[in-house]
């Protein structure tokens, strides 16, 4: 009886971090209500962002600015910043959380920071030009990387800190997503509006499958079964059965889909929408939107924390 009579800590739900590359902040979504509870200074241009430290740490590309932010996300402050070269964008951290890595446009590199003391430990260069995601493997052993204007995908060993590999794709390749056990890779190849399924052990292309007009960002549920992909030329996201490799579902939202983000439980699917300044969410299990959510100036992407 005094178990039952023993109040349970309320838990918190995760928040959403919006980067707003027209308005130099992250806002804040309180996952349970889709309501912004707050904004966080973030540069002049914000655009890539991974979470760490237990999720309680965000690393943001600030794009004008040349720099790699860190912001305390419990503070609510930018508490850092590092040196990456001219025009960094995507942004992607290990599965260990020891290295976060940016892709650096103008230099066609990618740095990779070493989140133990907050520095940039060393640069790969890469053969496709304008990089602009770079997202680790499951494995951790591997960054892939999409050359937008390459019209290819760039393989890096990280163990051997060097370009191991390039996988031709269609034109303009964008956002990135991986299968849980690590076999394939997704990719977005936008000005194509295609899906490339790739063999992420031999570095070759499966499978090309017709997306949404201008296929940008990717997001794969955390039990393989589906992929998640905006389309930016046509507002809505489209829903890819890992199992058929057929698009089972479309789902309207707010225009210029960009990048997305999943709850912890896949429950809902958070994406950002550029040119209507809102992030559009989405009932996984219903593939229907529930809200659109009013956040700063062209956000360009999401990540999810649980940390309080």
């Amino acid at each position: 009886m005094l178990l039952l009579l023993t109040p349970v800590p309320a838990l918190s739900a995760p928040f959403a971090y919006v980067p707003n590359e027209g308005s130099g902040t992250l806002s804040v979504i309180d996952t349970a209500s889709d309501t912004v509870v707050g904004e966080i200074a973030a540069g002049k241009k914000p655009r890539g962002i991974a979470i760490g430290a237990q999720g309680r740490i965000a690393y943001v590309s600030d794009q004008p600015n040349n720099r790699l932010l860190v912001i305390d996300l419990p503070g609510r402050a930018q508490v850092g910043s590092i040196d990456l070269g001219e025009s960094p964008e995507g942004v992607g951290i290990s599965p260990d959380g020891k290295w976060v890595v940016a892709a650096v446009e103008e230099s066609n590199d990618i740095a990779f920071v070493d989140t133990a003391v907050n520095r940039r430990a060393f640069v790969v260069k890469v053969r496709g030009k304008n990089p602009e995601h770079a997202v680790f493997s499951p494995s951790g052993k591997h960054v892939f990387v999409s050359a937008e204007d390459g019209d290819a995908l760039d393989i890096i060993d990280v163990g051997k800190r060097q370009q191991v590999a390039q996988i031709p794709v269609g034109a303009r390749p964008r956002g990135i997503g991986f299968s849980p056990d690590g076999k394939r890779a997704y990719v977005a190849a936008e000005n194509s509006s295609e899906l490339f399924i790739i063999d992420a052990q031999k570095f070759v292309v499966r499978k090309k499958l017709k997306a949404g007009l201008r296929a940008n960002g990717i997001t794969v549920h955390p039990d393989g079964s589906r992929v998640y992909v905006s389309n930016g030329g046509e507002a809505s996201v489209s829903v890819l059965d890992t199992r058929s490799d057929t698009m089972v579902a479309t789902i309207a939202v707010g225009q210029r889909p960009w990048n997305m983000a999943l709850t912890p439980d896949a429950a809902k699917l958070y994406v950002a929408c550029g040119r209507s300044g809102v992030v559009s969410v989405i009932d996984t299990a219903r593939n229907v939107k529930l809200i659109d959510v009013a956040v700063g100036k062209l956000p360009w992407g999401v990540a999810i924390s649980t940390a309080p």
